[in-house]
């Protein structure tokens, strides 16, 4: 299938949600397979919520989940995990793949465990990156037993998602919704603070896929958008998934299946309702209609799905300097060398999914400008190209070049040096149109 390029075309085919058939020649003949699992993680006791000032508990709003997909094309066995978790250190989720491989044989490259970045669920393991930053919101330990639930409970129920695996379907669409905008507010002195931006860079596409049963009968949902967990503000002390979580718990009422929320580059969008002190005062309860009512229309025209499937796994590691004098924390030593010049440079791990020759995902553990991920999008020659952001950690924000010199809070808590961008998007754009859709 070649993707119409023309901007009116695609504007069109973009507000009117379209699906493709990923038939492909030359595919094996082995046996698509899939499975999905929801275990609950909400905490049973007080526990120090993440992504504001440091504050606990007193409550719970609505639960939290692990929603986890497992994929088998015959060759290839690939995991999806999104979790109602605010974020986690790279060396976290090193912990757990480790863990995984020891115990299940299960490949890292093929975990990609997303976080839907609420800001109203407990940490998770140690602070990482964010400690150099945000130093006082970190002066306590974090709660090493509800730690080993999460982690516990993610390798339980991949282990469960393997056992459940059974001939599927799968089939791929795009959908629009409103539901977000850019949150880089200005000034007129040209100076910027978090707010609202109707103006600037927004990505309001919805990524889906579904998987199907064998007979047809659905599996579940993945809806990847790009939108700040943050509905709520510091203010709020109830555990929530937040927007995220509640749209995720909508669609699974209206489908009767698990729905996995996977974030994008969400560093500079907010949900149109953001920072209030309770989910009355932030219409929490709308997003339903803002975003889950776009995923089911989304759903509901995604009409043709398949059997073929053949997944590939790929990794990258881009480098780029960090900013001068920036610290760095023990538990990312990998993430980071010095060069022979004396420069520190961030190892920044990105990850691939091919899907038939159709469909290529991306994924890497930051907080990235909405502007890269659509430039990627643009320049990919798949025409379904999907960006997985808070993916395997969160190694900080990631800036435009155009935005950095704005200021604000992202820059702030940006471990970069002006020109990661332009490094990024060059090396993941030369492998979605070499390695990936060429390979050797």
């Amino acid at each position: 299938m070649k993707f119409n390029r023309n901007p009116f075309v695609y504007k069109r085919l973009l507000s009117c949600c379209f699906t493709c058939l990923l038939f492909a020649p030359g595919l094996s003949a082995a046996v698509f397979r899939a499975a999905v699992v929801k275990v609950d993680i909400t905490p049973t006791t007080p526990q120090m919520l993440l992504g504001y000032q440091a504050r606990q508990s007193t409550g719970v709003n609505d639960k939290i989940y692990h929603r986890i997909i497992a994929m088998d094309d015959g060759v290839t066995q690939f995991f999806i995990v999104s979790s109602d978790i605010c974020l986690v250190s790279p060396s976290q989720y090193d912990k757990v793949a480790a863990r995984l491989q020891k115990e299940q044989k299960v490949d890292p490259i093929n975990l990609w465990w997303s976080f839907t970045h609420t800001h109203s669920a407990p940490e998770v393991g140690p602070a990482g990156l964010p400690a150099i930053f945000l130093g006082e919101r970190y002066k306590h330990e974090f709660d090493k037993e509800y730690t080993a639930m999460v982690e516990q409970k993610l390798i339980d129920g991949i282990a469960e998602a393997r056992k459940k695996l059974v001939a599927a379907r799968l089939g791929i669409g795009w959908g629009f919704s409103q539901a977000n905008i850019n949150r880089r507010a200005r000034f007129a002195d040209g100076k910027t603070t978090l707010g609202m931006n109707p103006d600037g860079p927004v990505d309001r596409r919805i990524g889906l896929m579904r998987l199907e049963k064998e007979d047809g009968s659905p599996m579940a949902i993945i809806a990847n958008y790009a939108m700040h967990g943050t509905v709520m503000s510091g203010a709020n002390l109830k555990i929530s998934g937040d927007a995220p979580g509640i749209v995720s718990e909508y669609v699974e009422q209206k489908t009767g299946v698990p729905t996995l929320y996977i974030n994008g580059a969400a560093g500079n969008i907010a949900p149109i309702y953001s920072v209030y002190p309770s989910p009355g005062a932030g219409h929490l309860d709308q997003f339903k209609v803002l975003l889950g009512d776009k995923i089911l229309e989304a759903n509901k025209a995604l009409s043709a799905t398949t059997t073929d499937v053949k997944l590939k796994s790929g990794a990258l590691t881009v480098e780029t300097p960090r900013k001068d004098g920036l610290g760095w924390t023990d538990d990312l030593a990998n993430y980071t060398r010095t060069t022979k010049a004396g420069v520190n440079m961030i190892k920044l791990p990105v990850r691939f999914l091919k899907i038939n020759e159709e469909v290529a995902i991306w994924s890497a553990p930051l907080e990235l400008f909405c502007e890269i991920s659509n430039e990627i999008r643009d320049r990919s020659p798949f025409p379904f190209t999907f960006y997985f952001g808070y993916t395997n950690g969160w190694l900080g924000y990631l800036l435009s070049e155009e935005e950095i010199k704005y200021g604000g809070y992202e820059p702030t808590v940006s471990p970069y040096a002006p020109g990661a961008a332009k490094t990024l998007t060059e090396s993941v754009v030369n492998h979605l149109q070499g390695q990936l859709k060429n390979p050797k």
